[in-house]
């Protein structure tokens, strides 16, 4: 945890860009505080005149002149401060939520996704008060010292009595302004954790109510909610003893000037005029008290946004771009065989490797265990390869590390031959295509959907991805097409993953990575993804994790993942004969290990025995 010097530190790293904006609302705010300074001397002036019998204009006049002027300089001052507090956290904002984009997979999934919403929402809003809140406490310690220098020119007595109630004021504030930090911080972090929780029981919403666990579910994530209200409790009782302690001993200081004042006047030490000019510094004593009060509040839940916001930004993000040794930027290799609106025959062998893995070893945190180790694979630039293996077998680290969610800690990975290092990320990734298992959706309709990865693609190209997955038809005839919303009950999940599909065969890759796009559909949707990637698979490399084995019944090439490594490569036939562990997952699956039912695709039911299902015509 960062001491109270470096985490003050962070707010102002944040405010920093500003500081010209920043400098002039403070520059507004002294000449406010001038003018304000001097409205009580001017009204002694006028005191003074009308007991003098002199014309009272010129005294009026200044007076009306001073509060007019220090009315505007403090609007314009107000309309810059609340520019930059809104600006703050537009940057705050726009920093988190780019570096998420831009982080490490691994290390962005080391965190709730509700907690990370919280700190892209809830933490800059605190920003907004505290932006203001440096010029606000320089501006009210150059009035408070104003206003005391002031007074000691009118009544050195009385002013003795007033520094002994803001002596006593700034001594309380001192002791408990920390603890309002801590207590904001700490409320910040249970908002964290309730994002989070409530986020998670959400999006399984329909297992909660399965399981019968709404109460407790409720239970916990209002626990976070009372935990948050207490510290945010603490911090507003602190709050509040804060203001009632600056409020009580000014107030208590006017009475005593009052009572000081007057027996003072009363023994002709000092004028009438002069005692109503020093209660008025008096009465404005409590304003700069009361600014540097708020402000130091809000410096405070500043802080523990900054240092919030700061942990985001300590998320390693992903590599730009890779570099040679001379440091110029690796441009991406050349597509080495023609295709024909996608679907052309190579003119290269189909034994020609698109991947290769050599020696790979990869682990999600430094010195934890690795998921996989040693690993050999090489990915045809024609055909279907299929993963298969046992819960935790490294089949998920292995599409991690092609896709660059995870780099290897030893060994290499080759995209046509060129190693990943000297690749960039979106390098790789322009040549790949990924469909996760439960294939999400983005926000928006269909065409925003399909366009997700190419949001150049034409309306035929539109048509023609969905043709692919066999959903031609049915959006057509759906009463918006293409721009039917996705969170519309008429499009069910099946759908939804052929979508997903679509999207990802929008315009030919050159390597189709699907994990397991099979496992939760019905037969003719399994049909229809199957024929899908048997089509791509005879132009491109597919290469498909399966759950279950009637995905992968035709591949051209099985891995047999388990432990982390790799125990064995071949066709189905091939390995049903001389594997074991490839036999027992046939055989877990109740899938007849025949040769012969090569060539159509086969489904699990939901008693678990395999049954043929004839292609989607």
């Amino acid at each position: 945890m960062p001491d109270s010097t470096s985490r003050r530190s962070l707010l102002y790293a944040l405010l920093r860009p500003y500081r010209r904006a920043m400098l002039l609302g403070l520059v507004l705010g002294m000449l406010a505080n001038a003018a304000g300074l001097a409205t009580p001397l001017v009204t002694k002036w006028v005191l003074d005149t009308l007991g003098a019998g002199g014309s009272m204009t010129g005294p009026i006049t200044v007076l009306l002149a001073l509060v007019l002027m220090g009315a505007g300089i403090g609007l314009w001052q107000w309309f810059v401060m609340s520019t930059v507090a809104e600006r703050v956290v537009l940057d705050a904002r726009v920093s988190i939520v780019r570096r998420y984009f831009a982080a490490r997979i691994d290390h962005l999934n080391r965190r709730p996704g509700g907690e990370l919403v919280t700190r892209a929402t809830s933490d800059p809003a605190l920003l907004h008060e505290a932006s203001g809140s440096v010029v606000g406490l320089i501006n009210g310690a150059v009035a408070l010292v104003g206003t005391l220098v002031l007074m000691g020119l009118l009544d050195l007595p009385l002013l003795g009595a007033t520094l002994v109630a803001v002596v006593v004021v700034a001594v309380l504030m001192g002791a408990l302004m920390p603890s309002i930090g801590r207590a904001e911080e700490a409320a910040q972090e249970s908002v964290g954790r309730l994002g989070g929780a409530l986020e998670g029981a959400l999006r399984a919403i329909r297992t909660v109510k399965a399981s019968r666990a709404e109460t407790r579910q409720t239970d916990q994530i209002t626990g976070y909610a009372t935990e948050a209200a207490a510290h945010s409790i603490r911090a507003a009782r602190r709050s509040a003893v804060v203001w009632t302690v600056s409020w009580t001993g000014i107030n208590v200081a006017i009475i005593v000037i009052l009572g000081v004042g007057a027996l003072r006047a009363e023994r002709g030490l000092i004028e009438v005029s002069t005692l109503i000019a020093f209660l008025l510094y008096a009465f404005q004593l409590m304003s700069p008290i009361s600014e540097l009060t708020q402000n130091l509040t809000a410096m405070q839940s500043g802080i523990a946004a900054a240092t919030r916001i700061r942990e985001v930004e300590a998320i390693e993000v992903e590599a730009t771009q890779a570099r040679t040794g001379s440091g110029a930027t690796v441009a991406p290799a050349p597509p080495t065989r023609p295709r024909t609106g996608g679907s052309g025959p190579s003119t290269r062998p189909t034994g020609d490797a698109v991947l290769a893995l050599r020696g790979v070893t990869a682990r999600y945190v430094p010195d934890g265990p690795p998921a996989v180790r040693g690993v050999d694979l090489v990915i045809p630039r024609i055909g279907h390869t299929a993963l298969v293996g046992p819960s935790g077998a490294g089949k998920t680290t292995l599409f991690s590390l092609l896709l660059r969610f995870l780099d290897p800690v030893e060994g290499e990975i080759l995209l046509d031959g060129r190693p990943y290092a000297e690749l960039g990320h979106a390098e790789v990734r322009a040549r790949l295509a990924y469909v996760e298992q439960d294939a999400p959706v983005v926000p928006g309709t269909i065409r925003d959907n399909l366009r997700f990865t190419h949001p150049d693609a034409s309306e035929e190209e539109l048509w023609a991805a969905l043709r692919s997955v066999q959903l031609a038809d049915r959006v057509g005839l759906l009463e918006q097409g293409l721009d039917t919303s996705l969170t519309s009950t008429s499009v069910s999940g099946g759908e939804r993953q052929r979508i997903a599909l679509a999207r990802a065969v929008l315009r030919t890759p050159d390597v189709l990575l699907l994990d397991e796009a099979t496992a939760q559909v019905d037969g003719l949707t399994e049909a229809a993804v199957t024929r899908c990637f048997r089509e791509r698979a005879a132009v491109g490399a597919v290469v498909t994790i399966a759950h279950r084995l009637s995905t992968v019944l035709d591949a051209d090439q099985i891995a047999v993942l388990e432990h982390g490594r790799i125990r064995a490569v071949g066709t189905h036939a091939d390995l049903v004969a001389r594997d074991d562990l490839y036999r027992e997952l046939v055989a877990a699956l109740r899938i007849e290990a025949d040769p012969g039912r090569r060539g159509a695709p086969q489904t699990v039911g939901a008693t678990g025995s395999g049954r043929l299902m004839p292609p989607n015509p």
